[in-house]
């Protein structure tokens, strides 16, 4: 019987927040970190699968979702301090890790800071350094968060999918559908802008020769947000890092839900060959 996302609860960890988390299945603990202006809801075409091998933890970033905001800035150090204190408060004492988009970067420094708590890595969409062509991207992207615009700021999001796809007339209705998924309060709204310039401010390019887990990187040959030259150089920071490109349509910055059966089997695969003790 396949499995479906179990409902979410609130769960207080030490970093002063409640988040919102999902877990389903049992078998080796595997942390899902969501990308930028995402709820957990979003990966439930993975859960699925995923739940046929592990527990699996989606959770909603701090003030996305159902998770509270809580105080101080918002950065991928402070995304991953509250990563690893989800770990604690679950009783986790080491998981397999998969990041998407900013989720990739949080994971990189949980993995750095926490490398007993991480099993298999999988770093998808991922970059080690904001260069100056995504700077320019991610200025774009996070305009209208910052003013407000939903219309525009839910229009650009579609700079993360294929051009098959948003050229399908199928796009309205999955749209529609993805909708309650990303931000609709004040605080949500606010809280997307302060991810994008945390995506801005990442920088672990350098550090990446530290972790030491078995690390999967996952690049789309369609991904104009994170580029594989981007994935491509994190993979080769990384000692024994395994570099992965899907090519063709669908290949884009959302592969994840466009090739979804293919991506899930990627992941699991890995993640077999590298038990988290």
């Amino acid at each position: 019987m396949e499995a479906t996302m179990q409902p979410a609860t609130l769960v207080p960890v030490t970093t002063g927040v409640q988040l919102n988390v999902s877990q389903t299945g049992t078998g080796e603990p595997l942390l899902l970190i969501m990308g930028t202006s995402g709820s957990l809801g979003l990966w439930e075409p993975l859960v699925a699968p995923f739940a046929d091998h592990h527990r699996v933890i989606a959770f909603d970033n701090r003030g996305l979702g159902q998770s509270q905001r809580g105080d101080g800035p918002i950065t991928v150090l402070s995304l991953a301090a509250d990563a690893a204190a989800l770990l604690a408060a679950l009783e986790i004492e080491r998981a397999h890790v998969l990041g998407w988009s900013l989720g990739s970067a949080v994971a990189q420094e949980l993995a750095l800071a926490h490398p007993d708590r991480v099993g298999g890595l999988v770093l998808y969409a991922t970059w080690g350094r904001t260069d100056g062509f995504m700077r320019a991207m991610l200025t774009a992207l996070g305009h209208p968060w910052a003013t407000g615009d939903m219309e525009a700021a839910l229009t650009a999001l579609g700079l993360a999918f294929s051009p098959e796809l948003l050229n399908s007339p199928d796009l309205e209705s999955m749209m529609e559908q993805f909708r309650p998924l990303f931000p609709q309060t004040e605080t949500q709204i606010r809280t997307t802008a302060e991810q994008w310039h945390a995506d801005e401010g990442h920088d672990t390019l350098d550090r990446l020769a530290g972790i030491a887990a078995p690390t999967l990187v996952i690049a789309g040959e369609q991904d104009i947000l994170t580029p594989p030259w981007q994935c491509r150089a994190v993979a080769e920071r990384i000692p024994g890092a395994r570099y992965e490109l899907l090519t063709g349509p669908g290949s884009s910055h959302a592969l994840m839900l466009e090739r979804a059966d293919e991506f899930s089997a990627l992941v699991l695969s890995f993640l077999q060959e590298h038990p988290p003790h």
